[in-house]
């Protein structure tokens, strides 16, 4: 008895330190590949939007066929899938806590492009934003963790039952809850309530992404994860997620201006992208306080930066070729009593919806 129950203890000690021998190692490379593939994946996303803003503009000034019959906008549309697509694969090779936070190149990228291809105005809050977005993300690169996790799936697996994630799924739906009652029930429609939704499921959408990522990775360097059902578990955990993301999403858009949601958003996923990583990987153990505080501070200084890029964005105004005013009817008469004109569409926030839409994904991806 005493022995089996030592081989026990022993066995489970030799499992401890087989992950985490796998958590401490430390390939640089890999680490510095995936920022790359990030930066990249996000500077795509921004030349897609903008190409699909493009395409938007010039389909309403023609007033001819539907905008999803443009190569342009189609061109758009599969430069965006090759960047998240992107996104997906830096999460198998850097932390999690630190491609979150990246996403704020997307922003940088976009409104740059939108300045010098489609002659956007330069305000002095998009030269500060910038400024810091870059700065920011200067600092949270150089003090994130530097720590690379080969994804496996017994490691998911030890991480999925261990009390403190189990801990923290348990308060996160007791939390997404109350949240959804007071959203569909008491019909409370703030903003934050509907933006924490996204947030609570980004977190499971990134522990997913990551872990689902980092076994297809192992697999092409050759350790074979396909195998495990932990694997098709987070799959399926992966596109639910991102599902009931894009809805509530898309509602938050339908409700509020889209200079509300893109910052917002940013931020609560940003934040629940960290905490998902350093709850659930383990992402800051063995950290220094201070690169913890200067990595925080970095994304702070992304979070202002990209609010002040975000907000009151000028809208582009088009006029609408089906309208026709009452008074320029052939055969009415000038005395007749003019109705007041219709509302145009405006077309000027269209990036930063289309940019909501792909931020909580690891939006579509």
């Amino acid at each position: 008895m005493a022995n089996s129950s030592s081989s026990f203890a022993a066995s489970r000690m030799t499992t401890a330190l087989a992950h985490q021998a796998e958590i401490m190692e430390n390939p640089l490379r890999s680490y510095l590949l995936g920022i790359i593939i990030s930066i990249c994946g996000n500077i795509l996303i921004s030349i897609s939007l903008n190409i699909q803003k493009y395409a938007h503009v010039r389909q309403s000034q023609r007033g001819s066929k539907p905008y999803y019959t443009s190569v342009i906008w189609w061109c758009g549309v599969v430069l965006m899938g090759i960047g998240e697509l992107g996104n997906f694969a830096a999460y198998g090779f850097a932390p999690a806590s630190l491609i979150a936070p990246l996403g704020c190149v997307s922003v940088i990228a976009s409104a740059v492009i939108s300045v010098v291809f489609l002659k956007e105005t330069v305000r002095p809050s998009d030269i500060v934003g910038g400024t810091l977005a870059i700065t920011g993300t200067y600092v949270l690169v150089t003090f994130a963790p530097h720590t690379s996790t080969h994804i496996t799936a017994h490691l998911v697996q030890y991480f999925a039952i261990s009390w403190h994630f189990l801990l923290y799924i348990l308060i996160e739906v007791i939390i997404f809850c109350i949240l959804l009652y007071l959203y569909k029930r008491r019909n409370v429609k703030h903003i934050v309530i509907v933006m924490l939704l996204v947030a609570l499921l980004a977190s499971v959408t990134v522990i997913s992404v990551k872990a689902v990522s980092g076994m297809i990775t192992e697999s092409i360097k050759g350790q074979l994860q396909l195998i495990y059902p932990i694997f098709y578990v987070m799959l399926v955990v992966m596109v639910a997620s991102c599902a009931f993301q894009i809805k509530f999403l898309n509602q938050a858009m339908k409700m509020f201006d889209a200079t509300e949601v893109v910052p917002i958003n940013f931020v609560f996923f940003t934040a629940s992208a960290i905490v998902a990583g350093i709850v659930f990987y383990q992402e800051f153990e063995g950290l220094a306080l201070l690169n913890i505080f200067m990595f925080l501070f970095g994304c702070l200084l992304s979070f202002i930066g990209v609010f002040l890029i975000a907000r009151n964005r000028p809208k582009i105004k088009q006029q609408d070729r089906n309208f026709i005013a009452m008074d320029r009817i052939p055969g009415r008469r000038h005395t007749d009593k003019v109705q007041p004109e219709a509302k145009t569409p405006t077309y000027g926030s269209l990036a930063a919806k289309l940019m909501c839409n792909r931020a909580g994904q690891t939006d579509d991806s």
